[in-house]
């Protein structure tokens, strides 16, 4: 499908804490359960039978009724059909936005009083309380704690001179947390300005320095992970010379709750 099966936080688990995921396999497809997300896979080649349903029908049967999220990576119209037959509602969008490192960037001014530098085991704490108050109300980034920030910091592509800091004295104010996946692709990881320092341009200010920082490592493209319905952060990246392919949308779908 030109898509990823499964997102970082379900090969984290995977990975970190295996004993948590819940599985139902077939020759040509698994179901999933992490937490409350399902992940359901069927081989391209596979599909049109039914199995696709039969293996959500398992994870079903053994979940309960309780709520339930799932993610349609590539919002394939399959899993739309699937879902709407299981009670699932769609309720969210995630966009893939994408730049090549061909366009020139803007100049990098950064405002008086704000020092950019990269982490240190010393700034785990500023991040942590800057994450949560940044992504409040975010489902999955807002709920980053010291263990989960440790285990992102284990993976094989963490770079600690890609996390850019931007500290207003001794205080930590925005973060630009970049990922580089291989020599040609880079991502936008994380961006978070503390809400008390807001309306300051600072998110614009680290986003645009930690394309500086992926452009120097002479990667091709740089993608990011953004809501569709999140017109400031849109209104900063397109300016910056992002684009969204319809083909690069995520569908959250959830049951109950």
């Amino acid at each position: 499908d030109g898509a990823a099966p499964l997102d970082e936080a379900t090969w984290r688990a995977l990975r970190h804490r295996p004993e948590s995921v819940r599985t139902w396999t077939r020759d040509a497809g698994f179901a999933l359960l992490v937490d409350d997300q399902l992940g359901l896979v069927v081989r391209p080649t596979a599909r049109g039978h039914g199995l696709g349903a039969t293996l959500l029908d398992e994870a079903l049967a053994a979940y309960g009724d309780g709520p339930l999220s799932a993610w349609s990576h590539g919002d394939h119209p399959a899993a739309a059909r699937l879902a709407a037959t299981r009670g699932f509602t769609r309720i969210r969008s995630l966009w893939v936005l994408r730049r090549r490192a061909t366009m020139p960037l803007p100049d990098l001014v950064v405002p008086d009083g704000l020092t950019i530098r990269g982490y240190t085991p010393a700034d785990a704490s500023e991040v942590l309380r800057v994450n949560a108050a940044a992504f409040a109300h975010h489902p999955e980034q807002g709920a980053m704690d010291a263990a989960d920030l440790a285990e992102r910091m284990a993976e094989p592509w963490f770079d600690p001179a890609g996390l850019l800091l931007g500290y207003d004295g001794d205080r930590l104010v925005a973060f630009h947390w970049t990922k580089q996946h291989s020599a040609e692709l880079g991502e936008v990881y994380v961006v978070g300005v503390d809400p008390a320092a807001q309306g300051r341009g600072l998110g614009r200010v680290l986003t645009l320095a930690g394309l500086h920082h992926l452009t120097g490592l002479g990667v091709d493209e740089v993608l990011l992970y953004v809501e569709s319905d999140n017109q400031p952060a849109l209104a900063v990246y397109s300016g910056l010379g992002f684009t969204h392919a319809d083909a690069d949308t995520h569908v959250m779908y959830r049951r109950g709750g």
